[in-house]
């Protein structure tokens, strides 16, 4: 399944759900189920933008954006972390409201079978998705899925607390598990805004991945004395690495670029979706890897002497 297909079945499974969350709040009155449905509109708009974002980063390189357009799913990541963030707060002062109000809960069992079908439907979406995020490295369905995969454990949280009430009946609970509900909500935004500001603001690649990058530019330490000014950064599921590679002033340029594409080719052996820049600077003999007595130095005086 393509990236834009998987966001359109987003866009359908929230649309869908949000009708039967609404309807189950004006017959029942549940605060917990309001704020499941606001949730589900968040998702809902979150997987309109990711549908957007992703025909958008899909979009080949063009004279005025010669990066591509990757940054389009770095940006939806923002406003969706923003947006659910704004929804946690709109919960938290209609849970605190109505805890001061007092309310009563009708028909919990219409309420709580919704709560049932949202997370037996949103566990099916989000495993789909996160399924293809991981396959394409998008991070605006990487965003729309972990929205779904919360849904399915405050649903479920909500789901209990209905369960209590209805045996205990202290309604007021309703409040309180819509309030523990956001909590949930506020770490969801937190982790995606913080995930796409990383990106806008071209940070590097995680640590695993750097490591990778030196591992795989180690293999050629016989062809090269040492390489330096390793930049990454990525742009939607785009890779870019840029580096300078020190090779002996005296080899012939055809080697030299033979190495740099070999080095390339090993880089995105390990890394998928990978743009590199490579650039090679002459040895001057003041590197640590770079010994007096060298090969190409031993090979200048042997020519030299005949």
């Amino acid at each position: 399944m393509r990236k834009s297909s998987a966001a359109l079945l987003s866009i359908f499974s929230n649309t869908t759900l949000i009708i039967i969350k609404i309807g189950a709040y004006l017959l029942t009155g549940s605060i917990s189920v309001l704020s499941e449905a606001v949730h589900s509109g968040m998702d809902l708009f979150a997987a309109i933008i990711a549908f957007y974002s992703v025909r958008k980063a899909e979009s080949p390189a063009d004279r005025e954006h010669p990066y591509g357009h990757g940054k389009y799913e770095n940006l939806s990541g923002l406003i969706e972390g923003a947006l659910i963030i704004l929804a946690a707060l709109l919960i938290l002062y209609e849970a605190f409201k109505k805890a001061i109000e007092g309310f009563q809960i009708q028909l919990p069992e219409i309420a709580m079978a919704t709560m049932a079908i949202s997370a037996i439907v949103n566990l099916i979406i989000s495993s789909m998705l996160m399924r293809i995020a991981k396959k394409t490295d998008s991070l605006a369905l990487e965003a729309d899925a972990r929205h779904l995969r919360v849904d399915v454990y405050s649903s479920a949280g909500v789901f209990v607390g209905l369960l209590i009430i209805s045996l205990t009946g202290y309604h007021v609970l309703d409040s309180v598990f819509a309030g523990l509900i956001t909590i949930i909500i506020f770490y969801e935004g937190y982790i995606i805004t913080r995930k796409s500001i990383e990106g806008l603001l071209d940070s590097s690649l995680p640590p695993d991945e750097l490591e990778l990058i030196k591992e795989a530019i180690d293999k050629y330490s016989d062809r090269i004395k040492d390489f330096h000014s390793l930049r990454t950064r990525k742009s939607g599921s785009e890779r870019h690495i840029d580096l300078h590679i020190t090779v002996c002033r005296d080899e012939k340029i055809v080697f030299t670029h033979e190495t740099m594409d070999e080095i390339e080719r090993e880089l995105k052996k390990r890394l998928p979706n990978v743009k590199i820049i490579i650039h090679p600077e002459p040895c001057t003999h003041y590197s640590d890897k770079c010994p007096a007595d060298c090969y190409w130095e031993d090979l200048k005086k042997k020519l030299k002497n005949q």
